[in-house]
Formats: C-alpha cells, sequence, structure tokens
C-alpha cells in the first residue's frame, strides 16, 4: 500500500521543480533596482531595450539588464526633442485636471489661463503684469512657494485670508506685500487651502514657476511672446 504513494509524491515533486519561473517585468525591475525614486509610469520608449519613467513631469530612461539609468533629452535626427514634447504633454493632462473652484479667479475673459505662480518669483510677477493688462482672459490662479523664497508662504496666506482675493493677489505681485508688514494670517481653513494648491502642483508635476496652461497651450515661464501668439490681439 505504500508504494503507490510513493510514486505520487515523486510526480509532484518533478511537476513542481518543472513550474517555469516568471521574468521580472521592467516595472518590476526598476522598482526593485530604484525603490526610492519616484515613478509614476513606465512604458516602452520607443527604442529598443529602453523604457521611458515618469517621474513628476520629469522623464527618464531606463534599461534593464544590465541595469541603466539615462537622464536627458532624446532627440531624433530631425532635431525633434521627443523627451521635452512628453514634458509638455504630461504637463498639460495633468494641468486640465485640476480642480478650477480651489483655484483664486480673476477676469472674465474668453481665453482661459490656468496659472501656478510664487508671489515673490520675479518672473511670475513679469507674467502676471502682461496678464493683468488684457481684458481678455479668464485666469484660474494656484499657488506653489518656492523654498528659495521665505516670505511666500505668508504672502499666500495673506491673498487666501483676504476678503477680495483677486485684489490682494494683484497688491502681492505688486510689491505691496514685500515689506512683510501684516499680521500673519494663519486659520485652519487657509492652511487646508494653501496645503490643497501645493498638492496639485505635485500632482501637475510643478518643479519652478511660473507654470501655464493658456487655451490648451502649455507655457513654461514668463514666455511673453508666446503667450501673445496664443491670445492675439485684444479687441
Amino acid at each position: 500500500m505504500k508504494k503507490p504513494i510513493s510514486i505520487l509524491c515523486g510526480i509532484l515533486c518533478i511537476v513542481l521543480t518543472a513550474a517555469p519561473v516568471r521574468a521580472a517585468s521592467p516595472e518590476e525591475s526598476f522598482r526593485k533596482s530604484f525603490p526610492n525614486l519616484r515613478a509614476d509610469g513606465i512604458r516602452p520608449a520607443g527604442v529598443q531595450g529602453l523604457y521611458e519613467v515618469v517621474s513628476g513631469s520629469q522623464i527618464l530612461y531606463y534599461a534593464p539588464g544590465p541595469e541603466y539609468l539615462i537622464y536627458g533629452p532624446m532627440i531624433t535626427l530631425e532635431g525633434r526633442n521627443l523627451t521635452e514634447e512628453r514634458v509638455l504633454e504630461i504637463l498639460e493632462q495633468g494641468l486640465k485636471k485640476v480642480p478650477l473652484e480651489k483655484a483664486i479667479r480673476v477676469g472674465r475673459g474668453p481665453h482661459k489661463v490656468i496659472e501656478i505662480t510664487d508671489p515673490d518669483c520675479p518672473y511670475c510677477r513679469r507674467a502676471s503684469a502682461f496678464l493683468s493688462a488684457r481684458n481678455d482672459v479668464t485666469r484660474h490662479i494656484f499657488f506653489f512657494p518656492l523654498a528659495m523664497h521665505p516670505n511666500a508662504e505668508a504672502k499666500v496666506r495673506q491673498i487666501f485670508c483676504a476678503e477680495d482675493r483677486g485684489k490682494a493677489y494683484e497688491e502681492a505681485m505688486n510689491g505691496k506685500l514685500d515689506d512683510m508688514k501684516f499680521t500673519p494670517c494663519k486659520t485652519a481653513a487657509v492652511e487646508d487651502l494653501l496645503k490643497a494648491h501645493r498638492e496639485i502642483g505635485d500632482r501637475v508635476g510643478v518643479t519652478g514657476t511660473p507654470l501655464f496652461l493658456i487655451d490648451g497651450q502649455v507655457i513654461l515661464g514668463a514666455d511673453i511672446p508666446r503667450m501673445e501668439k496664443i491670445l492675439g490681439s485684444q479687441k
């Protein structure tokens, strides 16, 4: 009676040891090799053996086995910067999903502007002056105060506390809060809104300010000529 049992065990052992081992996917390999690096998405990069890694609004390239992580632009023979195109595409997708009800709204013109800014950023102020001079835009403003500007958060709180936030925003961008002669404003509602703006910027992949989506087109920095080209002449 024991012989059939031993034969059966032998067959089971053969089956178990012969089971194929599944190869790790490029995504699994990447996350294992670089566990501390943010990876929002991994996909083939269009070059054999190379994968595109989206990290916020940055693009990295990963080659598994042996492991290589490449940072830099991918440019075609025709001169197209494929990396830059993907970055703009990612930013556009992120900006189109922002909750506009969380923004400060300025203006009532036909051109839609989504703006991520810092009240102490000189380039942000330059772009704001250009947009404030136009009457054909509706601006949805989000704040992303940078660490290099230690007074920026206090100014954002002051804007959020104001009865007329649009007016307070204009005052901040015009330098009227630069003397810092105001009582620091800290309420639970203000802190929640500041946190929400930061999280929105993080989700979009903001690494610097200003950043705009004007009529569906991404603009990095205070690129006034491109803004003029998109918006055209005021009527």
